[in-house]
């Protein structure tokens, strides 16, 4: 992203813009020249960031996975069991979840999207390696059922959590009850 040093507004004051924009949307995405109204620049200015829609939208997705990642992975307990670190992975997430609801209407309409890139999506799972790695294992040293395909238990986690978002942000009063039923489920679908 080149920029000068006259632009009043930076490529990732565009991302923020973008999000707002996209969030009400269903599978389109604005027009540039809405991004731009919205961040109050000329349209062209946004091609200084971005060659195309295509790079803000792609640039967008991973700005928002590195947001997640952040929430679920900081301060991972490395040390501790196989269901120590799921269940901070588990609360991270759904921490993130409600505190971040554009960002998560918008990830997942992105996750949907016919122009999100291949290496896009490989940049957005790159910062859950260390997860994955933890599920490769846990399956090795028959912690988690072995007939279980890595990505199954990984797509399996994110629908619960996103299952136990929806559920604790139209009844809060029973947010601790439902992470934690959620989590139960979770493991005793993948444990042996």
């Amino acid at each position: 992203m080149a920029s000068s040093p006259t632009d009043s507004i930076t490529g990732t004051e565009y991302l923020i813009d973008a999000r707002h924009c996209l969030e009400p949307l269903a599978n389109a995405a604005p027009p540039t020249s809405e991004i731009s109204k919205r961040a109050g620049v000329a349209e062209g200015t946004l091609f200084t960031y971005f060659k195309t829609k295509d790079d803000l939208i792609n640039a967008l997705y991973r700005e928002i996975k590195l947001e997640l990642a952040d929430a679920m992975m900081s301060d991972f307990p490395r040390k501790m069991n196989v269901r120590a670190r799921l269940r901070h992975v588990w609360d991270r997430y759904v921490k993130w979840g409600i505190a971040n609801p554009k960002q998560r209407k918008v990830l997942a309409q992105l996750h949907v999207s016919e122009v999100l890139t291949n290496e896009s999506r490989d940049a957005g799972s790159a910062p859950f390696v260390e997860f994955q790695i933890m599920i490769r294992h846990a399956i090795e040293q028959r912690i988690f059922r072995n007939d279980l395909p890595v990505e199954l238990i990984s797509k399996s986690l994110a629908a619960l959590v996103e299952a136990t978002i929806d559920l604790t942000v139209s009844n809060p009063s029973k947010a601790n009850k439902y992470r934690d039923s959620g989590f139960q489920m979770f493991w005793a679908g993948v444990t042996k």
